[in-house]
């Protein structure tokens, strides 16, 4: 018989009226199942969220940092039992869940450092005649009560990425997880649940998506932090113009290959990145790589060393610990790919490896002479899906990479760092990977896009800043 899970309500478990079922997209096995709160017991969670707010804002820092050390540390303990949640809920292959909650461990251990050292900044006001005897002290509090609404890809590194910085400047947190991947972030709350946090300080609440507009628009959580679709978010967005919103969008992210990456060892590196960040997570990361954009002068090469190492890429069962590439989160996902492709594919693209379906998986591909008018051109694929375009110089590389809606990281394999800095002030993203693939994320740097890809920044001093407000305390009449 399987256990139905409970939620959080306000740092305790608690059981509402319903329940849905999680299944593993590779098999379609039941997972488990997952208890829905009431509307009462959401409204409790609010009200109790609201109440803890000076309470919690008035903790002292020890006790935060004390709670996120904990966190970490039992994350760490239980690395093995919830990365093959994470592949149960997700589909993700094994070694990629342990990979996140690797980043997650290291997330909340970031989180607590930030906690101490948070210290605010001084200022001396006698710079000008009318400050005299006058002594700024700049400190950040609280701006409320925390909406965060977290994704289906990485079901436990970017609840993380909500839950973390929230504790570590005491701000209340309300999580709603995605409907898809509930189950890691319950876990989580059975770890927060042993430390020594104010009642009412954090609650992870399954709420259905249809229910989220009531939520979204309560006026007692000013804070909102999003990471899903770009067509969500601003929705969020757009429904609630007086809140504080930062979102985490979509992108399609572009990896460029300049003509002095030429060596043999240069054009390995590259292609291998570039296989394998087009399909750790089945695709199905905002920072995937989704289109290569190659001087002509290594085109030829890099294509024929990206089609074989996309095609090495094992796929199959995802706890197997060799499979590469696993199912995508369910068949519908894999679906949309798929006629993506075929709508690709009859514009004039060629596939040049993959664009099968199986079931919930879909096959690592890559195509060339994708036409501007294909959906693929412009949207965010979530798949294993590249494309291969081929450029002459940098001035019409740099322009393809910004030809795009959205603006979240650009990888460039050059070796010349005049490009480098170049590549920094022209191309349209939030980030700039220099000598890899724009997938990779260090989770305590800032991160976040510009365009269609979001605004703010996740990283956690970038989000704890997002979190917060500056508060300026002048003291008068001081001899200094």
């Amino acid at each position: 018989m399987t256990t139905t899970h409970e939620f959080w309500l306000a740092g305790r478990r608690a059981s509402g009226d319903g329940d849905f079922e999680v299944r593993h997209s590779f098999d379609g096995s039941l997972v488990g199942k997952v208890s829905v709160p009431t509307d009462a017991q959401v409204e409790e969670a609010v009200a109790a969220a609201t109440a803890a707010l000076p309470v919690f804002a008035a903790t002292p820092a020890h006790v935060r940092a004390a709670a996120l050390d904990h966190v970490s540390k039992r994350l760490a303990e239980r690395t093995e039992e919830i990365a093959q949640l994470i592949t149960a809920e997700n589909g993700k292959p094994i070694k990629w869940a342990r990979g996140e909650v690797g980043r997650a461990v290291s997330v909340f251990r970031w989180a607590a450092e930030e906690a101490r050292r948070t210290n605010g900044e001084t200022m001396r006001l006698d710079t000008d005649p009318g400050g005299v005897g006058r002594f700024a002290l700049i400190r950040r509090f609280p701006r409320g009560v925390v909406l965060g609404i977290a994704p289906f890809n990485f079901p436990l590194n970017l609840v993380a990425h909500k839950v973390a910085p929230a504790i570590a400047v005491g701000a209340p947190i309300i999580l709603k997880p995605a409907p898809a991947t509930p189950l890691s972030a319950l876990l989580l709350g059975e770890i927060l649940a042993e430390t020594d946090l104010p009642a009412g300080s954090w609650s992870v609440l399954p709420v259905p998506n249809e229910k989220m507009p009531a939520l979204v628009q309560d006026e007692r959580l000013p804070v909102i932090s999003f990471t899903g679709s770009d067509k969500v978010g601003y929705q969020i967005m757009d429904s609630v113009p007086r809140k504080h919103v930062t979102l985490e969008l979509g992108g399609n992210a572009a990896a460029v290959v300049l003509a002095d990456y030429s060596s043999e060892a240069d054009l390995d590196w590259a292609a291998t990145r570039i296989a394998m960040f087009s399909n750790y997570q089945g695709g199905q990361s905002c920072i995937s790589v989704q289109r290569v954009i190659a001087d002509a002068a290594v085109y030829d090469a890099l294509v024929e060393k990206v089609v074989a190492k996309v095609q090495a890429q094992v796929t199959g069962d995802p706890k197997d610990d060799a499979v590469d590439v696993g199912p995508l989160v369910d068949e519908n996902a894999a679906k949309r790919v798929e006629s993506w492709v075929e709508d690709a594919v009859a514009k004039g693209a060629k596939v040049l490896t993959g664009g099968t379906r199986d079931g919930a998986a879909y096959a690592p591909t890559v195509l060339a002479d994708l036409p501007a008018d294909a959906i693929l051109a412009r949207a965010e694929v979530f798949g294993p899906v590249l494309s291969l375009h081929k450029v002459d110089g940098v001035d019409e590389a740099f322009a393809a990479v910004n030809d795009s809606a959205f603006g979240l990281q650009a990888g460039v394999f050059t070796h010349d760092l005049q490009t480098a800095f170049r590549a920094q002030r022209e191309l349209e993203v939030g980030g700039v990977i220099i000598g890899d693939a724009p997938s990779f994320r260090a989770d305590q740097m800032p991160y976040g896009g510009v365009k269609d890809s979001g605004v703010g920044r996740e990283g956690i001093k970038y989000a704890m800043d997002d979190f917060t407000y500056e508060k300026v305390m002048v003291l008068t009449g001081l001899d200094l």
